[in-house]
């Protein structure tokens, strides 16, 4: 088979890492189901780009959490491609840097409805068709699990969970040729890193001591995790399931 036979689902489409996955594989030529957030203005510009690299495309933007959402958004990829050979799941809202002593139980429950619960609804809607195709799922998770920084748990807790099932389903699913892992982005320039240095959650001294802190000496890109996900969705990695690789430029050292 190759790769314009194939069908890729990819969440946060129109985020950094998302974004950037999407344009990678369209380029190899995977067909792409992607959903986005409230930014239909950049998903339009995003299916534009996907077209134009010669790819049909279609994007969504369900509350995945909710598992009727979830269902109908799998059921109409399915409807217009026909297969999902790979899911990759990098959706996640902004999270707030706060101490643990000073959120409250809220937005707790929030973080984790949007990123465990919204994962959970996927993998459960997903499994039966990567089963037929023999597929891959990837989640975008954080390097935060190998390395806790303070003021973190929003983001980390829910996907510490989130790697927690991705190995399950390692386990569980190898015998039907499904294979599962993550991928763990560093601090990023672009994405979620520009939020967080508009909102002043990481000022720019902030950055620049994790530079210094970095073996590499600078901040990643949205693009260099993007090269981790599509190898792990490829045929090169046929042998590759259940595995946490972390893309920070060697922070976690």
């Amino acid at each position: 088979m190759t790769t314009t036979d194939r069908v890729a689902l990819v969440t946060g489409g129109t985020g950094g890492v998302g974004q950037a996955v999407c344009l990678d594989l369209a380029a190899q030529g995977y067909r792409v189901a992607f959903t986005y957030h409230r930014n239909a203005g950049k998903a339009e510009i995003l299916e534009d780009k996907l077209r134009g690299l010669g790819t049909t495309c279609m994007s969504r933007n369900p509350d995945l959490s909710e598992p009727d959402q979830a269902d109908a958004f799998v059921a109409e990829a399915l409807g217009t491609f026909g297969r999902i050979d790979a899911v990759v799941h990098a959706s996640g809202p902004y999270v707030d840097q706060r101490f643990v002593s000073s959120f409250d139980s809220d937005q707790f429950q929030r973080h984790v409805r949007q990123e465990l619960g919204a994962f959970y609804e996927l993998v459960r809607t997903t499994l039966p068709h990567l089963r037929d195709t023999r597929g891959s799922l990837t989640a975008v998770t954080t390097m935060a699990l190998r390395r806790f920084p303070a003021r973190d748990a929003l983001s980390s807790v829910p996907k510490g969970a989130i790697e927690a099932l991705v190995r399950a389903v390692a386990v569980e699913e190898g015998r039907f040729g499904i294979r599962a892992n993550a991928v763990g982005p560093g601090v990023l320039a672009d994405g979620m890193g520009v939020g967080l240095a508009a909102t002043g959650d990481v000022p720019p001294e902030m950055r620049t001591a994790v530079e210094r802190q970095v073996p590499l000496r600078r901040l990643g890109r949205g693009e260099e995790v993007a090269a981790m996900v599509c190898f792990l969705i490829s045929d090169a990695a046929s042998y590759v399931t259940g595995q946490m690789i972390d893309v920070d430029g060697g922070y976690g050292l």
